[in-house]
């Protein structure tokens, strides 16, 4: 019994696949998070680029 709690060869094994997990889920996260940001700015920018081409075809109307 004191030979198995004693023994920690693994212990170095399982901190390294906790390390990568908590990475991958750290990554994971950046990654949707950044999806919808993404999305969000898209459709920013589509609003943009319309009130820019309205503009314009008002100025062509004045001329």
């Amino acid at each position: 019994m004191h030979g198995l709690i004693a023994d920690e060869s693994g212990q170095g094994s399982a901190e390294l696949i906790l390390v990568f997990g908590g990475i991958i889920v750290i990554v994971t996260v950046a990654v949707v998070w950044y999806r919808n940001y993404v999305r969000g700015s898209q459709t920013a920018m589509n609003s943009d680029v319309q009130n820019v081409t309205n503009s314009i075809k008002g100025l062509k109307n004045k001329f």
